[in-house]
């Protein structure tokens, strides 16, 4: 529950003393700040001076804040009583007043150090029994604050019974005119300036009016639009205005903001969160939602885990798209027991506040004493854009971070308890937290300057160029600013923040580049232009300071200079650089609103290109190390690279300073390590030293460059990743797989090539198990750039399916062409490597089957289960004719077989039958059912059918059924003898037709029948599954059958016995047509033994006859 405050009730108390007047500490108070959108140009810069209270700081600076006090302010401070309740509200505007008993005193903060033109005004308020507080005042004027002339600003001041005092203009201060709020019997506790002039009133009880002066200058009054519900809390007297009683309630307001550019009030009472939308005349309720249950859960899982009972006082303020809500949380059975101050931020979708609440429990845990003293602390956030919040009471200021920025500020407790000095409010001006301290007037607590994480020469250096674009020059919103001016200011922002000023550096980030700016996320947008501009300024810096490069530094050079003479630690204060320009974006917001710039002719997103340098960064330094190892390799290729980029290198310097200068070019050396290797290889013999260890050395080389940027870019993957709001995103290339001229892709294919070609085939054995080596690992960098790229696109997106389907296309073929040289060179364990890595089934089915490496199949079936790798071995064997290895699978892979076969019905049987021969007679007879094309195909299914079903286990009488009975094979033999009027059918298949030409129903079938069944042998489809052969026997079988063989004599001339027979009519007719028939005639002894030659075979000549006819028409084709 919501611990209610001690509200006072609607009696009078008894004053503490007779001239003073009765405190409303106990009463819940609240500091309200807008929406913080003030230019750069105006934030004032505070003068170091003493720090009075904060000797303790270690990360805060107190500074004076503007000129000096007042001298109204000065005097009511002086005379002032020591019991006289004083409190200070500070505007973002830069006007301020302060409340001292009855008067009050507003002045405008001069941003000069002598405050010649400062405005301030006197102003007597109302009688009251009770003390006024500066929440009870607020400021108005038709035209911004920040401009406005004291003559149109209003300023409206309530009484906390009631009483209203408005003056139209603050230049007069005797002009004024009262009413009295009717609030019933509850006191009044903020008043807030609203548009159209007017003023919101509320009460402890909830109750809200909306003051404002009719064009005579009185001031009307009416009570605030609220929905069903709200109007609980309106007193009795303004309730009858509706008609209607409301009884009073404990719904306590805690707090009222509202915020000017969106037009909305916020009201946070005990019982939940309300949200109006308000404009010139009327405002409407758009939101009413029970926020009690949300923070009290949400804080007391945070803090305890779980606990049943929470008691909380909270203030509301505003951030960003949301709010923060400061809750003061305790358990009175801890013990000790504690307070905990948490901060809560809610997410505003408009009409509905989001279910996912965040909770920052801060370290600033105080012994708890009262509720009066948890009542007292209020919440300041300067900026509504960053996460830095401050907590502050009378005593002490408390910095900390809101939680959800990815930045913040240390969390510091800075005390102001030196004698007679006390905390009298305060506000947000200029970006920066202002407090009014009783002893030093108004004061800005600012981050402290602490030492750089830039390496020293590049902060030094970064100041010299800066010099004149320091963040006091930074434009207003509304003036242009030119892209290499920017440049200029985000790098001014960067020092900034490397200094540990991030408050500074995120306002000037905001005035550059606005949160709610256009062209974020698009290709080549400036905020993209500019960070790419700056980080490549960071990886090709000009090392300046160093004197020998100081006739080579271009004069338009503003980049980071570096003084280091070694090359190596160069690179390496260039990587810490760029990890603080990846802190900066990430802490300031920019991250996340990079988009898109072009790289090599392609769009590629921003954050991907930033890793991209510190990847060539993290090669370059790999490289440089080798440059010691391999001198005389690396110096000739350095020449070739700066030959080709046609770069000059001065006497002073060296060809390597130069080409380590611009790493962004370093990938442009891999090209050039392959020349002068390929001139090694050509000017040495075979068997010299110097041949091996070149072709070792470049694979070296660009094998542990390309790693080491590889591994950069893994171990750093989340720091690079986008968030989840980021829209579809191009397809991403890295430069280690760029392909085309002197791509890596391109260098590591070639490589590949040499080395197979060229060395491999001379290579003694451990000169090739070290090319072996080598060669995989740049077959890794080359195949994981593959998997990248398909990575980056998303199957099913919007214009990305082609480009993957393509690209996967490619990936597999070139996958493919790289290993299967190894595989057939033996080297099994570097392509097992490579292919389980980059799931190439084919390979390792491959691999298996040569080494004939059955459990090596199985382990890879349980390793790929999910990426159905037994599917894949099951087509292998299919598309291969390994029929016999498909069905022959270990017990383990029976269900996944079933599955697979299941898609091959014409195999399935063979696999049933392992199982049982019911289950097989069951395939083989539903085969047979959906035969409707080929004759024999159903009748050979049948015939099997019949076979499994005598060895299965089936009972006698079904199994009798099945095979005695009348079934559907005996009806197909029956009605194999088909009448010559089929011949007029439409659609028929070859086989049908062919059997119609032989068949015993046609009785005139002569020479010319058997001719055309023989030439449609050759139009039957394979997927018939017909045995050819067997086919052609059977043709001449029944042309054989066709004559009468028993005239023929033993004693007749064999050739003339057979010359009118249509057998051989037939072979004439093939003779004629030049049909070789060596090779065409089946052989005589499988015409013999087929079952229908029995009854030929039994006559005594007719063999003999037929032997002699087939030598003598054999020889005769000869």
């Amino acid at each position: 529950m919501f611990s209610p405050r001690s509200t006072p009730s609607s009696g009078r108390r008894q004053s503490s003393r007779g001239t003073g007047r009765k405190s409303l500490a106990g009463t819940p108070t609240g500091l309200l700040f807008s929406p913080r959108r003030t230019s750069l140009a105006a934030r004032s810069t505070p003068t170091r001076v003493q720090s009075y209270s904060t000797s303790d700081a270690l990360h805060f600076d107190v500074q004076t804040f503007g000129s000096s006090l007042p001298v109204k302010v000065m005097e009511a401070l002086t005379m002032a009583d020591a019991d006289d309740q004083i409190s200070v509200k500070v505007d973002e505007s830069g006007w301020a007043w302060m409340v001292c008993g009855e008067r009050l005193i507003i002045w405008k903060i001069c941003q000069t150090a002598v405050a010649k033109l400062s405005v301030c005004k006197g102003l007597q308020l109302p009688t009251s029994e009770f003390a006024y507080y500066a929440d009870l005042v607020s400021i108005s004027s038709p035209s911004p604050l920040e401009t406005a002339s004291v003559q149109s600003i209003s300023v409206m001041a309530v009484a906390p019974e009631g009483t209203a005092r408005f003056w139209p203009s603050l230049a007069h201060e005797g002009n004024y005119t009262e009413t009295v709020v009717d609030m019933g019997e509850n006191l009044c506790n903020f008043v807030v300036a609203v548009r159209g002039g007017s003023f919101i009133v509320s009460s402890y009880k909830g109750q809200m009016m909306r003051l404002g002066a009719d064009p005579s200058g009185k001031l009307q009054q009416r009570a605030l639009q609220q929905g069903q519900g709200v109007l609980s809390g309106i007193g009795r007297r303004v309730s009858s205005l509706f008609g209607m009683r409301a009884p009073l309630t404990n719904n306590n307001l805690h707090s009222v903001l509202w915020v000017g550019e969106t037009g909305c009030l916020y009201t946070l009472t005990s019982c939940g969160l309300s949200k109006w939308e308000v404009d010139e005349v009327t405002e409407h309720q758009v939101l009413s939602w029970d926020s009690s249950r949300a923070l009290t859960e949400s804080v007391a899982d945070a803090i305890w885990v779980s606990r049943a009972t929470l008691y909380m006082n909270v203030v509301l303020r505003y951030f960003m798209d949301g709010l923060v809500v400061l809750a003061a949380a305790w358990h009175p059975s801890d013990s000790p027991c504690l307070a905990y101050f948490c901060l809560v931020t809610l997410l505003d979708n408009g009409n509905n506040i989001s279910d996912e609440l965040s909770v920052e429990v801060t370290k600033y845990n105080p012994p708890f004493q009262s509720e009066d003293a948890l009542q007292a602390m209020r919440l300041m956030l300067p900026r509504a854009s960053s996460p830095a919040a401050f907590l502050y009471n009378e005593e002490l200021v408390f910095a900390c971070s809101t939680g959800t920025g990815r930045g913040g500020l240390p969390e510091e407790k800075i005390p102001f308890n030196t004698p007679g000095d006390r905390l009298r409010g305060g506000g947000c001006c200029a970006n920066l937290p202002v407090f009014f301290s009783q002893n030093s007037g108004l004061v800005a607590v600012v981050a402290r300057e602490s030492a750089s994480m830039l390496p020293e020469t590049m902060e030094d250096s970064l100041c010299f160029s800066l010099a004149g674009a320091t963040a006091m020059e930074t434009p207003t919103r509304m003036e242009p600013v030119a892209q290499e001016d920017k440049t200029k200011l985000l790098k001014a922002a960067f020092l900034q923040f490397c200094r540990n000023d991030l408050v500074g550096a995120q306002t000037m980030t905001d005035e550059l580049f606005p949160p709610e700016g256009d062209g974020d996320g698009e290709v080549g947008g400036e905020l993209d232009l500019v960070v790419t501009r700056i980080n490549l300024d960071l990886v090709d810096d000009y090392p300046a300071s160093d004197p020998r490069w100081a006739e080579s530094v271009p004069d338009e050079s503003a980049g980071f200079p570096l003084t280091s003479l070694i090359i190596l630690h160069q690179l390496e204060d260039k990587m810490k650089a760029h990890g603080c320009f990846m802190d900066f974006l990430l802490q300031v917001g920019l991250l996340d609103r990079l988009g898109q710039t072009a790289v090599r002719s392609s769009p590629m997103a921003t954050r991907l290109l930033l890793c991209e340098h510190a990847e060539k960064l993290q090669a370059a330094m790999t490289l440089k190390n080798h440059h010691a190892k391999h001198g005389e390799l690396v110096n000739r290729a350095i020449l070739i690279a700066l030959r080709k980029s046609n770069a000059t290198v001065s006497t002073s310097l060296t060809a390597a300073d130069v080409f380590f200068r611009e790493v962004s070019q370093i990938s442009s050396v891999f090209e050039c390590l392959l020349e002068e290797e390929e001139r090694t290889l050509k000017e040495n013999p075979v068997d010299s030293v110097k041949w091996a260890e070149v072709v070792l050395s470049v694979n070296t080389i660009i094998k542990d460059m390309l790693q080491a940027a590889g591994q950069y870019r893994d171990t750093k993957a989340s720091l690079y990743r986008a968030s989840e709001s980021t829209p579809a995103e191009p397809e991403y290339i890295p430069w280690t797989a760029s392909s085309g001229l002197g791509g890596v892709r391109t260098v590591i294919a070639r490589q590949h090539e040499v080395i197979l070609r060229d060395v491999y085939p001379h290579a003694d054995s451990e000169l090739r198990n070290g090319l072996n080596e080598q060669l995989a690992a740049l077959l890794d960098v080359l195949l994981g750039g593959y998997v990248a790229q398909l990575t980056s696109l998303r199957p099913g997106r919007p214009g990305q399916q082609d480009r993957y389907n393509t690209l996967e296309m490619e990936y597999t073929q070139r996958r493919s062409e790289l290993l299967a040289p190894l595989l057939e060179l033996g080297q099994y364990q570097w392509v097992a490597a490579l292919a389980e890595k980059y799931c190439d089934f084919d390979i390792l089915v491959q691999m298996c089957e040569q080494t004939d490496n059955q459990n090596r199949l199985q382990h890879y079936m349980a390793k790929f289960a999910d990426q159905n790798f037994a599917d894949f071995l099951f087509r292998w064997y299919m598309e291969k004719g390994k029929r016999g290895k498909l069905l022959s699978q270990p017990i383990a892979q029976h269900q996944q077989l079933a599955s697979f076969l299941q898609s091959h019905e014409h195999l399935s049987w063979l696999h049933h039958i392992h199982l049982t021969c019911e289950h097989a007679y069951k395939t083989l007879y539903g085969q047979a059912n959906m035969e409707t094309r080929y004759f024999v195909k159903k009748k050979t299914l049948l015939a099997l059918s019949k076979l499994t079903a005598l060895a299965s286990d089936m009972p006698e009488a079904v199994m009798k059924k099945h095979v005695d009975g009348k079934g559907l094979l005996e009806i197909l033999l029956l009605n194999s003898h088909l009448n010559h009027t089929l011949l007029s059918m439409g659609v028929m298949n070859m086989y049908f037709k062919l059997l119609l030409y032989i068949c015993d129903d046609n009785r005139r079938a002569n020479e010319y029948d058997f001719k055309k069944a023989l030439d449609l042998l050759e139009y039957i489809d394979e997927e018939d599954a017909v045995d050819i052969e067997g086919l052609k026997c059977e043709i001449f079988c029944k042309a054989l059958k066709k004559d009468d063989w028993l005239s023929a004599d033993g004693n007749d001339d064999p050739l003339e016995a057979a010359k009118d027979s249509i057998f051989v009519k037939i072979l004439l007719k093939l003779i004629q047509e030049g049909v070789p028939l060596q090779t065409y005639l089946p052989d005589v002894k499988d015409l013999l033994q087929l079952d229908e030659m029995e009854a030929l075979k039994s006559k005594p000549t007719f063999e003999f006859v037929l032997r002699a006819n087939y030598e003598h028409y054999l020889q005769a084709q000869i």
